[in-house]
């Protein structure tokens, strides 16, 4: 995935993320070939949990455990799918 494709991808995520939560204090920044999804803090944002591409559209999600791990979430799908499957999952860190 191209560097734009990347920045695209995060705004379409950030946008369903938003829409699913109704709020706007998530974020999403691409890194490689992963969309960190991030909430507003104090200081700076947290990352809660990130997306990883696996090909042209599916994705597998992860999130950040307390000791800065990453560990896998279930089941992999389009951007829109994990974004569901992320507040679900979730939804405790992506309330404000």
């Amino acid at each position: 995935m191209s560097r734009a494709e990347t920045i695209s991808a995060a705004a379409d995520l950030q946008m369903q993320l938003r829409q699913i939560l109704g709020h706007d204090q998530v974020s999403v920044k691409s890194y490689g070939d992963h969309l960190l999804i991030q909430m507003a803090g104090e200081d700076r944002p947290d990352t809660v949990a990130r997306l990883t591409r696996l090909d042209r559209s599916s994705y597998s999600a992860a999130f950040r455990n307390g000791s800065g791990r990453w560990e896998p979430l279930p089941g992999t799908g389009s951007s829109k799918e994990m974004a569901e499957l992320v507040t679900t999952l979730l939804e405790p860190y992506l309330q404000l």
